[in-house]
């Protein structure tokens, strides 16, 4: 007896409601589906059916190991098309999304290298810092920034990223440098309208309390470089992950303030439909992600 097809038998048997259906599915004859049953049910040593000629009804043995035989083929199921997958190189069109600001600076110059890879992909980049629906969209991969994704949500995390919180110098020359966290409630703030800790901003201390600061921002606006020539015009403080300051920083155009504090613990994501039957373009792009970028991304 093949015990595989056995189980699969059994499973299309419980699943159709009757041996009849289930031997129409599998395209088998009754009698095949019978014996198979019969012969799992000799090499169990225990009854999976009650069968009259009117009706069929699973035992407590049955029940169990109808739930446990579905999850291992389809397991089965999944593994034997990961296999397959990666025999194959991956072919059509990848639809990515990612945020405005990392898409030009980071992902932007990847992506030539990523092509030379996989010549046979071709590719859709939506460059956007809103969440785009995946399913309704028919985006393949959302690149995400985030300290956290909700719960749920199937995602990879690729690299940490770091946060700074700097200002121009020509902004602390009239103000001030701030020395702790607290003072930023009183600052000239500019706000990331997708921060997803909106207007309290996040401190951990050198000797690790935690701190929220609400801050009255001057300016709202859902562009990080938007924000950042605002505060090298003296407009403010901006908390912004480094891929977006990084040059301002090395230029002195911005400074970075309360070095000693912690900030946003920042990540990116990969986020995708579904961890079942991953298509090959998908899983390629994550995977050349992790390994072009790194654990970390610092300037």
């Amino acid at each position: 007896m093949d015990l595989l097809s056995a189980t699969r038998v059994f499973v299309q048997v419980v699943d159709s409601g009757s041996f009849a259906r289930a031997a129409d599915a599998l395209d088998l004859s009754n009698a095949v589906v019978t014996r198979q049953v019969a012969a799992l049910e000799s090499h169990l040593g225990a009854r999976l059916l009650n069968r009259t000629t009117r009706r069929m009804s699973l035992t407590d043995a049955g029940e169990d190991f109808h739930a446990r035989a579905r999850s291992i083929l389809e397991q089965f199921a999944e593994a034997e098309s990961a296999a397959a997958q990666r025999t194959r190189s991956p072919v059509g069109l990848l639809r990515l999304s990612a945020p405005l600001s990392y898409g030009i600076s980071r992902l932007a110059p990847l992506l030539a290298r990523f092509h030379r890879q996989h010549p046979q992909l071709r590719l859709d980049v939506d460059l956007s810092d809103r969440l785009v629906d995946l399913a309704n969209e028919g985006v393949d991969v959302a690149l995400r920034i985030a300290t956290r994704l909700d719960p749920g949500v199937v995602a990879r995390r690729i690299v940490a990223l770091d946060a700074v919180v700097c200002a121009a110098p020509s902004y602390l020359q009239r103000h001030g440098w701030p020395r702790t966290p607290a003072e930023l409630a009183e600052r000239d703030t500019l706000s990331f309208s997708y921060l997803w800790a909106g207007d309290e901003w996040p401190f951990t201390g050198p000797d690790g309390r935690r701190e929220r600061v609400r801050v009255q921002p001057k300016v709202h606006s859902s562009n990080g470089e938007l924000l950042r020539e605002l505060a090298i015009a003296g407009g403010g403080i901006i908390l912004q992950p480094t891929f977006i300051v990084e040059q301002a920083l090395r230029a002195g155009s911005l400074v970075p303030i309360l070095q000693s504090y912690r900030t946003l613990d920042l990540n990116l994501y990969a986020v995708y439909l579904s961890h079942r039957f991953l298509p090959s373009k998908v899983r390629v792009f994550i995977d050349f992600l992790v390994d072009a970028l790194g654990t970390r991304d610092t300037p």
